[in-house]
This record gives C-alpha cells, structure tokens and sequence, in this order.
C-alpha cells in the first residue's frame, strides 16, 4: 500500500506569519467570515466558540465568562497564537474590558489580547476621532452602560442609537443596506465618526458607502478587531480591508 505524504504548505500559499484566534460566542453567525475577508493571506485565524443563548442581555452575557477559560485553553492547544480576539463587544462591556483581557490572558496565554472594545478605542484614537456617534442593534440597558463606558474612556459620546434587538441571529440578518439606513441617521452633525458596535451585524459591508456619503470615517466592531489585531502582529491588512481606518498611516511604532 502507498502512502503519500503531504507537504508542510502548498508552495503557491504564502507562509503564516501571524495567528490569530478568536473566541466567537456561540451564537455568532458572522466574525469568522468577516474577519477573513479583511485579514491578509498571511494571518491565519483560528476560532473556538464560547457558550451563549439568545436572547442577549448584561446578564447573559456575563454568565460567558464561566466558559472563556475553557474556550481559550481549548483553542489550538500546544500551538503559538500571536493575538486573541474576544469576539463580542457587548459582551467586553458586561464583563469590563479589563476582566476580560485578563480572562483571555489567563486562559489562552499569547502576545498580544484584544477585544472590539479595546481595539475600537484604538481605532478611533488612531483617526483622531474624540467626538462620536454609536449605532448599535441592542436594546437600552446595554445601549446605556456601552455610553457610559466609552464616555468614561475619555470620548465625547454625542449619541447612542440601538434598534431594539438581543437576537445574534436577527442582528447577523439585516441587510447591510439597512444598516446604511441606521447610519445615516444615527450620526449627528457634532460628531467626528461613527462606531456601529456588534460583531453579528454585517456593518463592514455598510462602511465604505456609508463614508462616501457622511464625509467621516466609520468604525465597525469587526474591522476594528482586524485592524487592531493586525497593527499588534505587525501585518498589513487585507485587499478586501474596507475603510478610513486601514487606510490611514500609523502615526508611531505598531504597539504604541
């Protein structure tokens, strides 16, 4: 009997020189295909999924840290990981963005952690945006601690706008047409960007018609992870990279 033995890579791939992993909650239906599309050939992503029913409120989602360590010790195990996402931006606001980069720490020892909180910060500080607008599909309770948080983070938060929603998959269902809709009306005059929050929505396919019509850079949950994991790793984004954000120059070293 014959066995073949297969090469370590196809030499028509080029190399990783980046992995990323992403701890998706459970109900995800959207970041790994997001994320792939913004990340170069050469980041790999790798996910593991968290433990999380619908419907989404503060309280459930605080109940994911109970499986974080568990999900993170079980992603690529043995295996060196540049950079690991927390892939929900309600959910780093329930825990605190502080709790939850120590949970991924903890549990999935790495270079570099981030959540959408902590790398949307970053992205908006590296576009100079200090005065926002934020469209989210949560319901008040979160819509208010979210204000509250990326107000205490030094931002002027002109406004938060939500639909109304605590359904990952209704959130991943609504057209990107629609969410250009929500845009526009959500951004008010007095602010310098907007932030659509979530990873479940398919805000990254709303970006670039949503800055060629309100003349001011967007930010979305998942194209900030891109770019911030990114930045961290040290790695270019991808061709499909959509935005200000990745097309405007660093201003300092990667980790600044």
């Amino acid at each position: 009997m014959r066995i073949d033995t297969l090469p370590h890579h196809d030499p028509m791939t080029p190399p990783e020189r980046a992995r990323i992993g992403l701890l998706a909650l459970a109900t995800d239906l959207c970041s790994e295909a997001d994320l792939r599309r913004m990340l170069p050939d050469t980041a790999g992503l790798y996910s593991n999924r968290v433990r999380h029913e619908n419907p989404m409120s503060l309280e459930a989602l605080r109940r994911v840290a109970d499986d974080l360590p568990r999900a993170g010790r079980d992603l690529l195990p043995g295996l060196a990981l540049d950079v690991v996402v927390y892939g929900c931006t309600s959910g780093t606001i329930a825990l605190g963005e502080a709790e939850t980069l120590a949970l991924i720490a903890r549990a999935r020892p790495c270079r570099f952690q981030t959540t959408p909180v902590t790398a949307s910060l970053a992205a908006l500080a590296h576009l100079g945006a200090r005065r926002v607008s934020i469209l989210t599909p949560y319901m008040d309770s979160v819509n208010r601690a979210l204000g509250e948080y990326y107000a205490s983070r030094g931002l002027e938060v002109i406004n938060v706008s939500g639909l109304g929603m605590d359904d990952d998959y209704a959130m991943t269902a609504l057209h990107p047409d629609t969410l250009v809709e929500a845009g526009l009306g959500a951004m008010a005059d007095a602010a310098n960007a907007l932030f659509i929050s979530c990873t479940a929505l398919r805000a990254s396919h709303a970006i670039d018609r949503l800055e060629a019509r309100l003349g001011r850079p967007v930010v979305t949950s998942n194209q900030a992870i891109a770019w911030h994991a990114l930045q961290l790793a040290g790695l270019p984004a991808g061709a499909a990279a959509p935005g200000k954000l990745f097309r405007t120059p660093a201003q300092g070293t990667p980790h600044d």
